[in-house]
């Protein structure tokens, strides 16, 4: 089993900045990607970025988050980041650590970002 812990969801101000952190633990013997996604109250969970751990540190964003937000990882410690800047009521939501281990899907509890006016 894996375990996936995240981290630095909060209250912020419109305009302001958070990051999250999420360490993945447990049986880990292939990583393939780690991500984040985002539900909103009455939505859907969405993609928000993932980071291909395989494949050179590929990156893929959704268009709403593109230039505020940056996604990283650190292998060593097999933990992801997401540097959300210029954040807008719209990021409201959960946030949710993804990751695909041993050709598997493992999701993190989420951490809960809100964003006011």
């Amino acid at each position: 089993q894996v375990q996936l812990v995240e981290s630095g969801g909060g209250l912020v101000q419109a305009g302001g900045s958070l990051r999250l952190s999420c360490a993945a633990s447990g049986s880990i013997f292939r990583i393939n990607a780690m991500g984040w996604y985002r539900q909103a109250p009455g939505k859907q969970r969405e993609l928000v970025a993932t980071i291909s751990i395989i494949s050179g540190g590929r990156t893929n964003y959704e268009d709403s988050v593109k230039g505020r937000f940056t996604i990283s990882r650190d292998n060593a410690k097999n933990t992801v980041y997401l540097e959300m800047n210029g954040l807008i009521p719209e990021d409201t939501g959960v946030y949710y650590c993804y990751g695909n281990f041993n050709f598997r899907d493992y999701w993190g509890q989420g951490t809960q970002v809100t964003v006011s006016s």
